[in-house]
């Protein structure tokens, strides 16, 4: 069950935004984006993506769920004074932590080398998911940058979010191990929808050769819908925007990895929205708590 996602062509500048009757309440559109295995570039596609999305009009909030190893506000280049381990104490609330970052993003930075911060028990990632509940402006957009592997903590996270975000690289290990998640995510949280996006390749030609990879397997041994999300070229100014802790989609925009990333994030506003109430914050934050297989409806 296999299909491919196509858009047209815009400009970077160009912005694309679903919008809500007016009196409507706020819809999030939560996103979790992971991998099966490390070093396939999944925080880059992150902080790309969220920048991408924020030119297009959109209210992004990046949460970093990498609860040990925090490290979207490093690529962004912003400093974080406090982080989740602070609101898990009581010493801070959610809206006291979230970082201001280039270009409108609001980022929930985690801990960095805080052991016990990677070994959370469910009562204390309930606590920092109930924190959501609380904040004072709900983003159009929650991106999250979910731990790679299949820990617990991790695929409860991504099961609770509205559409998951698989990327994988041009190496056996990385189409395996997405796999391994993907089956994962089914088996036990009863997903059946998955954007692939392949990263660090030659084209487009070669990302959709990963993806019909990973969709003949699939196809063969799971009931779940792969679609192909479009694909990241490895080009050097990319490398250039790492070192320099700044997003390429904000210091390379006419670069042929920013205008993927561009790309990218007009198939995403154009995703169904949730409807209410599950697409309040607050609904995942009570996903997250009661980890429950519930498939979300969506309108066209």
């Amino acid at each position: 069950m296999t299909s491919i996602v196509t858009s047209m062509h815009r400009e970077p500048g160009d912005e694309v935004s679903a919008s809500l009757p007016f009196g409507q309440p706020q819809v999030t559109r939560v996103i979790a984006v992971s991998s099966g295995k490390g070093g396939v570039g999944k925080t880059n596609v992150v902080v790309n993506l969220a920048v991408a999305l924020s030119r297009r009009g959109e209210d992004v909030m990046v949460l970093d769920g990498d609860l040990g190893l925090s490290n979207v506000n490093v690529l962004l280049g912003v400093k974080a004074d406090y982080n989740l381990s602070h609101v898990l104490s009581g010493e801070r609330s959610l809206d006291d932590i979230v970082i201001e970052a280039p270009d409108c993003i609001r980022v929930v930075p985690s801990a960095s080398g805080v052991t016990h911060m990677a070994r959370l028990g469910d009562a204390e990632l309930a606590a920092i998911v109930h924190a959501f509940a609380d904040l004072r402006t709900p983003p159009s957009v929650l991106l999250v940058d979910s731990e790679a592997g299949l820990s617990p903590a991790t695929l409860q996270l991504n099961a609770a979010a509205h559409e998951v975000i698989v990327v994988l690289c041009d190496e056996p290990a990385a189409i395996t191990d997405a796999y391994a998640y993907i089956k994962c995510m089914h088996q036990e949280h009863g997903k059946i929808r998955f954007h692939v996006l392949a990263n660090m390749v030659d084209g487009n030609a070669h990302g959709l050769e990963l993806f019909k990879k990973l969709a003949r397997v699939s196809d063969r041994f799971l009931e779940v819908s792969l679609n192909y999300l479009g694909a990241v070229p490895n080009d050097q100014t990319l490398r250039d925007a790492v070192r320099c802790q700044r997003a390429v989609c904000a210091a390379y925009p006419r670069s042929r990895s920013a205008s993927a990333f561009y790309e990218i994030a007009n198939h995403v506003v154009r995703w169904p929205l949730p409807t209410l109430p599950s697409g309040r914050l607050e609904f995942f934050v009570e996903r997250m708590l009661a980890g429950e297989n519930v498939s979300l409806e969506v309108t066209a």
